[in-house]
């Protein structure tokens, strides 16, 4: 009868959210002449064709998908598009049409769609040796790690790679109970760390939840400076973990996990001074410290290389995945040698991990991050999208809240900014004429209602006004 309950349940929020759009279109088609602007900007010129596309079309490749693929796969847009090919921050589709990415292949592609030298390492390293473990020597997955760990501060200095942020979250846990003599986490509500049946009770958003056990891993109130409870006040929060520690657990537990900036959750930036209260919480708790970089790593943030850093804290384990591989099936964890030495107790062991190819291509986005720039440009070009988005808010009553810093920005939509009510619905049509004007960006948060623009760091000052002027252009019709 629950499942029964459930599935009727999921239908009716289906039903009611497909009523909402319609409304939403139906308002946004008869909008008057008056509230439109003059003409929809243009794409920024981009010196680039696209090869011809002679492959399946989107039709063919959905008819496919829904034949052989999962039925938990969902898809963006109501007639989803067909990405044949990408350079840099733009992406083409079947027809040829350019679109700006601004989400990165879910802030994956971190140097820039098929850049030269990321993909040059790559074929290079496939001509020579495509697979070998590392039950055998290569250099490849040695000095990726050694470049990798030159990036991290502190003692953390020893290195682990797998295939994904959900892999390198698994470990980081693994570590933690090890390590501490614990079993107890403690996570973020509106957190996401992966969909494994352990990393699934980390997360913290029903949307990704599947109703299994969560295992010895309970969530505290995240520090939203936005919605949270106690506004940007980190002391109230972090009160709140010593609560729990006090009172839900013996008094020990194996770590605590955290994003610097919440991702899936829709950009949620923590409260300044957080983690440093939170971390020593924990310490004398018996527990260790674990930062999710897995989207806020690399310089994206602008401000540092690393999203922990702008809390002034440094982790006893760092996970990673995404950027570090430019679209390559790459992650890894970074900790120190004390706490890597409780996997000597067994034999820990990784088919893919270090893979040469995987090793070449993410030595080569580091090479690229640095010698681009990268960092510096993230914070530049963050700075004035920012800027302009703030200055759009004042203009746009839906935008409810613009959040973030470098190029991992939030923009919430409201129906009501004093009741802070979700803009479900006009997030949906927003979201639709953004990519019809040629600008693909992501959305995240339990209602869906936060525009999440994270780009490829390639992302320049011209796309940014871009992405602006089409969000204006879009808002004023709704």
């Amino acid at each position: 009868m629950g499942l029964r309950r459930n599935l009727t349940l999921q239908r009716l929020q289906s039903t009611e959210a497909k009523y909402l759009y319609s409304i939403a279109v139906r308002s946004f088609m008869t909008a008057p002449s008056s509230s439109v602007a003059a003409a929809a900007p243009e794409l920024p010129p981009f010196d680039y064709d696209p090869k011809p596309y002679t492959g399946p079309s989107a039709d063919e490749v959905l008819a496919k998908r829904k034949k052989f693929l999962g039925p938990s796969l969902f898809h963006y847009y109501q007639k989803p598009l067909n990405i044949v090919e990408g350079k840099m921050q733009y992406l083409f589709d079947e027809s040829g049409k350019r679109y700006l990415d601004a989400f990165a292949g879910i802030v994956t592609v971190s140097c820039g769609h098929c850049h030269p030298e990321v993909l040059n390492a790559i074929v290079e390293q496939s001509k020579l040796l495509q697979h070998a473990t590392t039950i055998y020597l290569h250099h490849a997955i040695a000095d990726f790690a050694e470049a990798l760990a030159s990036k991290m501060p502190g003692n953390l200095k020893v290195v682990y790679f797998v295939n994904s942020g959900t892999e390198a979250n698994e470990l980081a846990m693994l570590m933690a109970r090890l390590y501490s003599g614990n079993l107890g986490m403690i996570a973020l509500r509106n957190a996401y760390h992966g969909g494994s049946a352990g990393t699934i009770g980390l997360t913290a958003l029903n949307t990704w939840k599947y109703p299994i056990p969560q295992g010895e891993i309970s969530h505290v109130m995240n520090p939203d400076p936005y919605r949270g409870t106690f506004g940007s006040d980190a002391s109230q929060y972090a009160k709140e973990v010593q609560d729990h520690i006090d009172y839900g657990t013996s008094g020990k537990v194996a770590g605590f996990i955290a994003e610097t900036i919440q991702g899936v959750g829709g950009a949620v930036e923590l409260a300044p001074g957080y983690l440093k209260m939170v971390y020593e919480m924990v310490r004398k708790a018996g527990g260790v410290c674990i930062a999710d970089e897995v989207q806020t790593g690399f310089g994206r943030t602008g401000s540092h290389y690393w999203g922990f850093e702008t809390q002034g804290v440094i982790p006893d384990i760092v996970t990673m995945a995404k950027g570090i591989g430019n679209g390559l099936p790459l992650g890894a964890v970074v900790t120190t040698p004390e706490i890597a030495n409780v996997l000597a107790q067994k034999i820990q062991f990784n088919t893919f991990g270090g893979n040469p190819v995987c090793s070449s291509g993410g030595h080569a986005v580091l090479r690229v991050l640095d010698k681009e720039k990268r960092q510096k440009h993230c914070a530049d070009i963050g700075s004035h999208l920012i800027g302009r988005l703030n200055d759009l808010q004042q203009k746009h009553e839906i935008i409810g809240n613009v959040r973030g810093r470098g190029l991992m920005v939030g923009i919430e939509l409201v129906t009501d900014r004093k009741e802070k009510t979700p803009a479900k619905a006009e997030t949906a049509v927003l979201f639709e004429k953004l990519r019809e004007l040629g600008v693909l960006v992501g959305k995240g948060g339990l209602h869906g209602n936060v525009f999440r623009i994270k780009p490829p760091m390639c992302f320049t000052k011209d796309d940014a006004d871009f992405l602006v002027d089409a969000l204006d252009y879009a808002m004023s019709k709704l």
